[in-house]
């Protein structure tokens, strides 16, 4: 297969539809193996903060010399981001080559009457044979959407299960719920696993709690208030947390902190299972890790800030920081969300920071929101709304309403955040002078 013919194999099965549960992809790899057998995983679950806490865990690791498998999703830039070993994305050769594979065991499954495996399906028995092929020493697993019927709960051999911030959303496959919705995050604990959690609302705490005492797991809770001396920055951010003083991290965002202390919780357990971090290799490893998308600022005059806020949780955090970094600063947004969100929420908790807003629809996303329909929506509760007809035209247009002092924050879903990204690398030259840098 071409690297073309595989995102055609890949996009045509995205159209055959979803039969949940386990036994589709727990075929497949039978068939294949069982490519994750003989490997060791750190499993994360949870609404937000999985990609977060996922790079800092996997910056750290690699800078203590493990070889360390990574999957992600949503990606922001290139398909072949969502398989990383070594924060090496997996060649195109070995796409094709693992692909083409999975395509012709596929063909015997439909054959024989089953239903055709989902892109998420196929994509994580890609990342198991990728991963067991570079013979990975831990491989550091985000769930897609839920955990308990997720496909990468498949695997077996979790060394720690990890469960960031827990809150509404999905609520259409994992619950209408706190409680439910917890139940299926909590589904990623495996006997005898090691957990570590975030500080939840009572009712995912208590199913989290439940869970790791069924299965005789011991349970580490992050403790926020654990955390002093943080000084924010949109560079960098230091705090102290336990007994630690000063660590720094690059990642923006206030929220970013407390992610940060869950991954250097998940780490000290980590050490206790058999895979331990020198002080020097956990300080540098978060210091160094980079997450494109999450409080990202990719030009400093004007300010122009990317943040994946797609849900009602992560919007409350994106209000948070703005509250904190910008007050008494002019804002324009570009905002995009898909339909099946809680757009309405995102909008709520947002819109009263922003002197401008201008809406956008993720490009060749069927579930994206119509840019005239988000902009309706924007305009029952904000006065200055315009819909962009593309990205390009969303991103000129913010250039031309800030000032060199203002901010722009392009938020929502990060399905057209990467492509945005690049566009606004390309117009950043063409306002250079009149912005002075």
């Amino acid at each position: 297969m071409t690297e073309k013919q595989v995102m055609e194999f890949i996009g045509n099965a995205g159209g055959l539809g979803i039969v949940p549960g386990l036994e589709s992809i727990r075929e497949l790899c039978r068939r294949l193996g069982d490519p994750q057998k003989g490997l060791k995983f750190v499993h994360i679950a949870g609404t937000n903060g999985k990609g977060s806490v996922s790079a800092y865990l996997s910056s750290v690791l690699q800078c203590a010399g493990y070889r360390v498998g990574r999957y992600i999703s949503p990606v922001m830039f290139e398909y072949r981001e969502k398989i990383q070993v070594n924060g090496r994305m997996i060649s195109k050769s070995a796409l094709c080559r693992g692909m083409e594979r999975i395509r012709d065991v596929c063909g015997e499954m439909v054959s024989e009457g089953m239903p055709h495996p989902t892109p998420f399906e196929m994509e994580t028995a890609l990342g198991f044979l990728y991963f067991r092929e570079k013979n990975c020493s831990l491989v550091v697993l985000e769930t897609g959407m839920g955990g308990l019927l997720d496909a990468t709960n498949l695997i077996e051999d979790t060394v720690e299960a990890v469960i960031t911030s827990v809150s509404m959303d999905h609520m259409n496959f994992l619950g209408n719920t706190l409680r439910e919705i917890a139940v299926q995050k909590a589904g990623v604990i495996k006997p005898g696993c090691a957990v570590v959690s975030a500080l939840q609302k009572p009712e995912a705490a208590e199913v989290i709690r439940e869970r790791a005492e069924e299965l005789g797991c011991p349970l580490t809770v992050s403790d926020p208030g654990r955390l002093a001396e943080v000084r924010y920055g949109l560079e960098s951010q230091r705090f102290d947390y336990g007994g630690r003083r000063k660590i720094e991290i690059s990642l923006a965002g206030k929220y970013q902190v407390e992610n940060a202390a869950l991954a250097v919780d998940a780490l000290d357990v980590l050490g206790e299972r058999g895979f331990p971090v020198t002080e020097e290799q956990l300080r540098r490893g978060l210091k160094e890790t980079r997450w494109p998308g999450r409080f990202t600022v990719i030009r400093k005059r004007p300010l122009f800030i990317v943040d994946g806020a797609h849900n009602e949780d992560a919007a409350k955090r994106l209000a948070e920081s703005i509250t904190f970094y910008f007050t008494n600063r002019k804002i324009i947004y570009i905002m995009g969300v898909l339909k099946d969100k809680e757009y309405e929420k995102i909008i709520a908790l947002t819109h009263a920071y922003a002197d401008h807003i201008i809406t956008v629809a993720a490009p060749g996303n069927p579930r994206a929101m119509p840019a005239y329909d988000l902009a309706r929506e924007v305009a029952k509760v904000h006065e200055k709304v315009t819909a962009a007809d593309s990205l390009e035209e969303a991103v000129e247009m913010s250039l031309l309403l800030a000032g060199s002092e203002d901010v722009i924050i392009a938020f929502g879903s990060l399905s057209y955040l990467g492509k945005l990204m690049e566009i606004a690398d390309e117009s950043f030259g063409k306002v250079d002078k009149r912005h002075g840098g």
